[in-house]
């Protein structure tokens, strides 16, 4: 799988010490060869977020908190067009946007946990709306629950929505009892490890998104679940990743992803890596 993803992203959306930090794309960059995409546009945007929280985020003019855990300067705006011109991008070309800031806690009318818009949604709506995508699967098994790609899609027939994630744990929704037709919610105990990522997949997920037969599938590709990752308590390796990623690759005729979480930055080049090579179809 190619990657897709803007040099721009390595500098814009300045957090100080935040683990959500430029570092994170500049090392990715610097490894990884990528494709240069473009921002979204305000349409594409629109599709998921409303007017207000557009612009609000388009007037920022300073370093400032969105909430508790959310920084944000100047150029945040910019650098979350970036973001989703990537995801977008992926999607169009079946690849990997490698992208900050991470979108899945993103609903409609705010920024929330790292996230301003939510990438991986307003992917989704671009292949609806610009691809004539008629079934998509959004898959999250970054360590968090993925609250704001469910809420845009939570009474959404065409949009099947599976996270993956440690619980109890932030944001704190995604239990064992928050399902709906097409939303999923895979809850799993802290220190689960590949074993336990797999069975799940074995037995919940792709039973699930196969059932689905979605045209699309998008990863939001978390790496915070791995072993060394210092905001969360579970035992992924790179090993398993390999595997999800491999796993999932198989799951729809188009699959793209998106980067969401992963905060040790001596371990989030390979764990790209990877991924990268588990949704390589040709290998």
């Amino acid at each position: 799988m190619k990657a897709t993803s803007h040099p721009e992203l390595a500098r814009l959306h300045d957090t100080g010490g935040h683990p959500e930090s430029q570092a994170r794309l500049a090392l990715l960059l610097e490894r990884f060869e990528t494709e240069t995409a473009k921002p979204a546009t305000p349409a594409d945007v629109l599709r998921v977020h409303t007017l207000p929280h557009l612009e609000r985020l388009a007037a920022i003019d300073g370093r400032t908190y969105l909430d508790p855990d959310t920084p944000v300067d100047a150029t945040s705006f910019e650098a979350a067009l970036l973001a989703a011109g990537a995801a977008i991008a992926a999607v169009e070309h079946e690849a990997f946007a490698l992208v900050r800031p991470p979108g899945h806690h993103a609903p409609p009318e705010r920024a929330m946990g790292f996230c301003l818009l939510n990438t991986a949604a307003i992917a989704a709506r671009w292949a609806q709306a610009e691809l004539g995508v008629a079934r998509i699967a959004i898959l999250d098994w970054d360590v968090h629950h993925g609250n704001g790609t469910q809420d845009v899609f939570w009474d959404d027939p065409t949009v099947l929505f599976v996270s993956v994630h440690q619980w109890p744990f932030y944001p704190g929704t995604g239990g064992p009892d928050e399902q709906s037709e097409t939303t999923l919610n895979v809850p799993l105990e802290a220190g689960c490890g590949d074993e336990q990522y797999v069975l799940a997949f074995e037995e919940i997920v792709e039973p699930a998104v196969r059932s689905f037969e979605p045209d699309l599938l998008i990863v939001s590709a978390g790496f915070d679940a791995h072993a060394d990752d210092p905001l969360a308590w579970m035992l992924v390796t790179d090993d398993g990743f390999r595997e999800l990623s491999r796993r999932a690759s198989g799951l729809a005729p188009r699959v793209a992803a998106v980067l969401e979480g992963g905060y040790n930055l001596a371990t989030l080049g390979d764990l790209v890596e990877a991924a990268l090579d588990g949704f390589d179809r040709t290998s």
